[in-house]
């Protein structure tokens, strides 16, 4: 199980006792935020790697477009992956475990972070 599962699970659970219907929507928007951004910010990390070396391997249109189609493969995987067996066989893994403790809202300031991170390598492009 990723950590990803782990952070998937814990925002579901969490959204379960308010939300029974939304719960699995929040959690799946979740996970793709932070796994977007997280791509967003290795994505400026190499812009700015390969300009600070002078190479030009691609110009900011087709990065751009690159970043949205991987957004997009990002979105449909976890769509796919979250909807099915898997979010079954998470379930049943984390109940024979001990609940693991985890702040909600240290999870939802996550995303906020990689994206200021990635605004920080941004600049340096």
């Amino acid at each position: 199980m990723t950590v990803f599962d782990q952070f998937y699970y814990a925002i579901f659970s969490f959204y379960k006792k308010r939300y029974k219907q939304k719960a699995n929507t929040v959690a799946l928007v979740y996970v793709t935020i932070l796994q977007i951004s997280l791509a967003f910010l290795l994505g400026c990390f190499f812009a700015a790697f390969f300009n600070k070396m002078h190479a030009d391997t691609m110009s900011s249109t087709s990065a751009w477009t690159l970043f949205i189609l991987v957004s997009i493969g990002i979105h449909f995987k976890n769509w796919i992956q979250y909807t099915g067996k898997r979010r079954m066989m998470i379930n049943a893994k984390m109940i024979k475990k001990k609940k693991p403790q985890t702040n909600i809202w240290l999870l939802w300031v996550l995303p906020c972070v990689v994206l200021g991170l990635a605004y920080v390598v941004f600049q340096a492009v």
